[in-house]
């Protein structure tokens, strides 16, 4: 049975659109990186952006998140204009972005990471919702940030932004470094949230991982999204992927 507290994540029905971007650029200081960014995401759908390194993938997620200081275009989130508003306000609308670098506290112990970040909305996971996800966390509880394997540190940095009651998840690269028992549970994982509720935006180089959770896909490329299609018309673009990201 569907967890009621992890499904009061999603507030839109199925099918929704919750993230429209339009035009989209972003730009590093004087360096010019996305150049007319548009997709878009429904809810409980899990959609990931593909390309190769400095593609704009993980300038996208940030200029989402109000990490990007400098963007211009259109982000609407459940139909609000949020180009110029602050990360904190972003984060308090439900948004969340794991980034790559997952952002452990070395200092703290596994709890204290999991108890760190603040709670902006109702819904977020208990302790104990948290633990049957992650089960290594458990028994890692006391454990320093720094005795964590990346399987485990990627773990933390998930489980650490589904404590906050965001309903929209932006993860970058999870699968990176991490070995390929440790990528099958992270994918039993998004496929658990995403059959709760949670709506996931997802950046990976990774394309035999997004293959298995992901139902729609755009490829990035110099700034800019150059395609897009299904998850169902995977098989009919096996040769652009192979273009595109040499798969």
């Amino acid at each position: 049975m569907p967890d009621p507290k992890m499904a009061e994540a999603a507030t839109k029905p199925a099918g929704a659109e919750v993230l429209s971007v339009s035009d989209l650029q972003a730009w590093y200081g004087e360096s010019h990186i996305l150049h007319g960014i548009n997709f878009n995401v429904k809810a409980g759908e899990v959609v990931t952006l593909l390309g190769r390194n400095g593609a704009g993938k993980t300038t996208t997620l940030k200029s989402v998140m109000g990490i990007i200081g400098k963007r211009t275009g259109s982000i609407r989130f459940n139909n609000e204009d949020i180009i110029r508003a602050s990360s904190d306000r972003i984060a308090r609308l439900g948004v969340a972005f794991c980034p790559e670098e997952r952002g452990i506290f070395a200092s703290l112990d596994v709890r204290e990471n999991l108890l760190l970040p603040p709670i902006v909305r109702p819904g977020g996971l208990s302790l104990d919702q948290i633990f049957e996800l992650f089960p290594n966390l458990k028994e890692r509880l006391n454990s320093q940030g720094t005795k964590l394997s990346g399987g485990e540190q990627q773990m933390l940095a998930i489980a650490r932004i589904l404590r906050t009651g965001a309903r929209f998840l932006m993860l970058d690269e999870p699968t990176e470094g991490l070995a390929p028992v440790i990528i099958q549970q992270i994918g039993h994982t998004i496929a658990r949230l995403k059959s709760e509720g949670f709506t996931i935006l997802l950046v990976e180089q990774n394309f035999r991982f997004a293959s298995t959770v992901a139902d729609r896909y755009y490829i990035v490329e110099h700034g800019k999204v150059i395609d897009g299609f299904a998850n169902s018309e995977l098989s009919a673009n096996m040769d652009k992927l192979h273009t595109y990201l040499g798969v």
